[in-house]
């Protein structure tokens, strides 16, 4: 007899939506709903995070110049090289111009 009561006042009491608590209810729980799906997305990722990546970069950054510069001492290497091989071709050649001047004529390899 008194169940049929209750259900009457229960269904009184909430016959629309209170638009408040939904309010309430998504202010709170929406927020960290949103910071959880940004988390997982890796939009905002944590400050251990991005420490390490940080520190990564850093030191691929300088294993990066030290390359290049390591590049750069091998060209220096390479282009006075190049210029030692120039000279001593025009010495070659200045060599072999003078013997032939001289009278010598020069041996080919294969020729005997």
């Amino acid at each position: 007899m008194l169940l049929p009561e209750l259900l009457r006042l229960a269904a009184a009491e909430e016959s629309g939506p209170d638009v408040g608590k939904l309010i309430g209810q998504f202010a709170q729980y929406g927020v960290v709903g949103l910071v959880v799906v940004l988390l997982i997305l890796g939009v905002i990722v944590p400050k251990y995070v991005m420490t390490s990546l940080t520190a990564d970069r850093d030191k691929w950054r300088e294993a990066f110049e030290k390359e290049r510069e390591a590049h750069q001492a091998t060209r220096e290497q390479l282009a006075k090289a190049e210029e030692r091989g120039d000279v001593a071709v025009e010495q070659g050649k200045t060599l072999t111009h003078l013997l032939e001047e001289l009278g010598h004529r020069p041996v080919l390899p294969g020729s005997a």
